[in-house]
This record gives structure tokens, sequence and C-alpha cells, in this order.
């Protein structure tokens, strides 16, 4: 092996995978985050990227970059249909034409049968399932959230569950986002991602003790939550 592609190969095994300039990515397809507001989908996707050395890429970010100006000010000058239009497009971009990445996306993404077939045909969806009491403490005290501001927020995101949840378990994947810290978390969508495409993935603990999961080092009986 010649100097530089020693150089290449000590690059990958000590800056971890995705680093060397000739590496695949770890997944064949971008991991679009799905649910309501409040269900994790920006923080856990945040430590998902940087666990599977990929980019994190916002679709609110992105619409607000390419509207020039905040989604409160799309929907009160434009209204919601045209917001889900922008949305729409941005989305179908992000998972068509740019490299494998991870993708938060807005609570109603999903619900637009369009953005839905793009997201299925060219990446994999997660849907990040939380329950009521979850949603109303994560969402408490922010008011960029347009849907919120227009009554009690507990009654509206229950509202929301009744309508959305259905369409969310159409998801590949689906994985329980709940009081636990946010790294728990990304270790199930990790296990539920290496179980779908049969690949393997790095842990933050490779060798048993990750969390939400027992010890396989020690006798324990006991065995984690399914998502």
């Amino acid at each position: 092996m010649d100097v530089m592609g020693l150089r290449k190969a000590m690059t990958a095994q000590y800056s971890g995978p995705g680093t060397a300039e000739d590496a695949e990515p770890l997944l064949p397809r971008t991991v679009v985050l799905v649910g309501l507001m409040g269900a994790g989908k920006s923080a856990i996707g945040r430590r998902l990227a940087a666990r599977l050395h990929l980019p994190f890429r916002d679709a609110d970010t992105e619409i607000e970059a390419a509207a020039g100006c905040t989604i409160a000010e799309i929907f009160a000058r434009d209204g919601e249909p045209v917001f889900r239009s922008v949305e729409r497009r941005i989305i179908s971009r992000l998972v068509k034409d740019e490299p494998v990445h991870i993708l938060a996306t807005g609570g109603g993404a999903f619900m637009d049968p369009e953005t839905r077939a793009a997201i299925r045909q060219h990446g994999v969806s997660v849907w990040l399932r939380a329950e009521l009491d979850v949603l109303v403490a994560r969402t408490a005290r922010r008011t960029h959230r347009p849907i919120l501001n227009q009554g009690d927020p507990r009654a509206i995101l229950g509202r929301l569950m009744e309508l959305r949840y259905p369409i969310y378990a159409e998801a590949d994947l689906t994985v329980v986002s709940d009081e636990r810290p946010p790294d728990v978390t990304v270790e199930l969508v990790i296990d539920a991602l290496e179980a779908h495409f049969g690949v393997p993935l790095p842990h933050r603990h490779p060798r048993g003790g990750r969390p939400g999961k027992p010890d396989s080092s020690k006798p324990d009986s006991s065995k984690a939550d399914a998502p």
C-alpha cells in the first residue's frame, strides 16, 4: 500500500465511518423523521446524524431559507395551503436530489400524500411516537408554533394526535420518544435502522450496556421496552 493509501486507511480507522474522502454512506437512503411537534425530531435528528456521520437537515429551516421569512409569517400572510405547497417542494428536493442525510420534518409534512409518496420512494421514514403529556411538556412556552397559538395547546395536540397518528403509523419504522434522555431514543432509532437495512451501525456502547437496554455481559432477564 502506498503512503497515500495508508493515510486514507488510517483516517477511516481512527476518525470513524464516513470521514474518509472515499467512504460510502452508512445508510443507502435518507432517514426522514416524522411526528408531532415536540416529538423530538430535531433533537434526535442532530444526535443521530452525528452518530452516523451524516449531514443533518431540518425541513422547516430549509423552507424559511427558501421563503426568506419565518414559517409563522408564511402562515399569517399566505395561509397553510401555500405553506404546505412550499413544504412539499422542499422535502421532495431534499429526499430526491441531496446525498444521504438525516432529515427532520414538520408535524404536518407526512400528512400530505405527495410528500409521503416522495419519502416512501426515496427515503426511510421513522415515526417518533410520543404521548400527549410528553408533547405538552416539550412544547410549553414555545411561541413559534403557529398551530398551538390558536387555542389551548393540550386540546390542540390531542386533536392532532387523533387526526395524524393513523397516518404517522404508515411510516416504515416507529420508535417511542418519551421522558428518557435523547441518547436512549437515538439508540432505539439505530436499532430499528439496523434491523430494517440489515447493516451494522455505530452505537454509543457497542459491547453491551447501551442506554435503554440490559448489558449483555451481565446476567439479566429483563428486556428493553419495545419501540
